[in-house]
């Protein structure tokens, strides 16, 4: 029981790290439109643009995703055979994982990790500040 609550665990992160990606790059076009200045934040859009790139080259070398690796290794530690099919685990590996040739996948990580750099263009971040104190000006 502890180990499949736990690769449901890991799968409930798999689904919100992708759902960040998915739903950043749709509040950047969003909020860029909306003059939401929050979307430009520097740490926001060097967090989305690393996690994206982390799956582009996860796709180009052929690696497996770590977090899919460890779901499994959890599932059969907890008697199952891959993925679940509790309520919970069904539906967000029905969610995270389609059946498509490899070269699919690939060709849709680069392309959306391509959109996401486009935004930096669309859509410039702002740089963090440095604010300086009165005494550090004097």
């Amino acid at each position: 029981m502890f180990w499949l609550a736990t690769a449901d665990l890991v799968t409930v992160i798999h689904a919100a790290y992708v759902a960040f990606v998915v739903i950043g790059f749709a509040a950047i076009l969003v909020g860029w439109a909306g003059g939401w200045h929050w979307v430009r934040n520097f740490y926001f859009r060097l967090a989305h643009l690393a996690m994206i790139l982390f799956v582009c080259c996860e796709a180009l070398i052929g690696a497996t995703c770590p977090l899919t690796l460890l779901e499994n290794t959890l599932r059969v530690k907890g008697g199952e055979s891959g993925y679940s099919r509790d309520f919970i685990g069904y539906w967000l590996d029905w969610l995270i994982f389609y059946q498509a040739p490899p070269w699919v996948f690939t060709i849709v990580y680069l392309t959306f990790g391509a959109l996401v750099l486009l935004t930096f263009w669309i859509v410039p971040m702002q740089r963090p500040t440095v604010k300086v104190s009165r005494a550090a000006r004097s």
